[in-house]
């Protein structure tokens, strides 16, 4: 039975605020160190009328929210951003093919209270949604999962694909190489893809991170297409390293692929995208990555209770995790994954031992009051530990601190 009250398991919530009644929050969150000292959290949505809220977070026990923006056309959203010191990328994605204003625009933050918009990429063309996120921690290159102006995919739902924008230049960001499986675009030799036989989320790129430990390897989540790893140390000559597919006999929709270095694994999330558990098993896979060109699948993280949950209203199964974003106000952890479930909230993994995760805590806020359900879409632990937990219904902005 749906529960009216929080259910809460070895954290402590700190604070939450509702966004002034626009909680609909995506993929893309980020905390900006201001000059001044302050802590902004930065936040994209997920669909129209609201592009970017910012808030102050420097008392956590106070948040108070000092930006919000209006998305420039009602049929995009905004869903993922990046922050490298006082300039932030978003990602704008499209409801339907050639529309304006698709692309990745770039803004200047120094001044909290009104970001600037200093430069855009265009990526409207005539099959093409504009970019779904993005991922940028250098400075430099920004790693997009998008169509193009001049992208053709044979099935209209492999119309994202692996794009890097070189923006060194804020003011005029370039395309600096691309990438597809081959099959998915119109002049391919190769033949188009199968499709899966049940739940068809296409062969196109969800995300794909790039970290300072690897920069010439690109950990890429291609939906139907599985875990994807690319050599990009020519950016305009990527090849493929590595492809580990599970779907079918499983639902795809591959998600994340967090890579964790150290350990050499891979911790890998299927998005769940239907209600009731229809889309089941949407699960966060752990695999040993020793053999780069073979990966390996170890153990998958415990569910929790599918009866309970796929009782619940909304979406229940695997979405996102914190992916170890490098930078001053990020935790990076090889110990613990940080996992958000929707309907099930937050959930947090001990991953010690490859072969036997177990789950050590949760949160489930009460369902926010004229909202369907809970849908806990995407955090960022800071360097303190501290959780920023995001919903993508109504719920907004949760502060959590773990008491493990």
């Amino acid at each position: 039975m749906t529960s009216s009250t929080q259910e809460i398991k070895n954290m402590k919530l700190i604070s939450h605020h509702d966004l002034n009644g626009y909680g609909n929050i995506g993929e893309g969150v980020a905390i900006h160190k201001t000059r001044d000292g302050r802590r902004i959290f930065y936040m994209a949505h997920v669909a129209a009328p609201k592009d970017i809220t910012s808030v102050d977070v420097t008392d956590i026990n106070n948040p108070k929210l000092i930006a919000q923006t209006d998305l420039e056309y009602p049929h995009l959203r905004s869903n993922s951003l990046s922050i490298v010191g006082d300039t932030m990328l978003v990602a704008y994605q499209s409801t339907d093919h050639n529309q304006p204003g698709t692309g990745v625009g770039v803004y200047d933050i120094s001044n909290a209270e009104e970001p600037r918009r200093i430069g855009f990429w265009n990526a409207q063309g005539p099959q093409s949604k504009g970019c779904h996120c993005l991922w940028w921690v250098d400075g430099e290159y920004a790693h997009l999962s998008s169509g193009t102006p001049d992208s053709r995919p044979t099935n209209s739902k492999d119309d994202q694909f692996y794009v890097i924008l070189d923006v060194k230049n804020p003011s005029n960001p370039v395309e600096a190489g691309r990438w597809h499986f081959p099959g998915t675009q119109e002049g391919d030799s190769a033949p188009p893809l199968a499709r899966h036989p049940q739940f068809d989320a296409g062969h196109s790129l969800h995300n794909a991170n790039v970290y300072p430990d690897r920069p010439d390897r690109a950990y890429c989540a291609w939906k139907d297409s599985g875990v994807v790893t690319l050599d990009i140390s020519d950016k305009s000559n990527i090849s493929m390293i590595a492809n580990l597919n599970y779907a079918p006999p499983f639902p795809g929709f591959t998600h994340t692929v967090l890579p964790m270095f150290n350990r050499e694994m891979l911790v890998v999330t299927q998005e769940s995208v239907r209600q009731g558990g229809e889309d089941w098993p949407k699960l966060v896979w752990l695999m040993d990555n020793r053999v780069e060109s073979n990966p390996i699948i170890t153990s998958t993280l415990p569910m929790a209770d599918t009866e309970d949950f796929f009782n619940r209203p909304g979406r229940y199964g695997a979405h996102n995790i914190y992916e170890n974003q490098p930078g001053e106000t990020s935790f990076i952890s090889e110990d613990l994954v940080f996992g958000t479930f929707f309907n099930a909230g937050i959930r947090v993994f001990d991953i010690k031992n490859p072969f036997q995760p177990e789950e050590v805590a949760y949160f489930v806020p009460e369902i926010p009051e004229g909202a369907e359900a809970n849908g806990i879409n995407d955090i960022h632990v800071d360097e303190n530990g501290i959780m920023y937990v995001v919903d993508r219904i109504k719920g907004g902005m949760y502060i959590l601190e773990l008491n493990i």
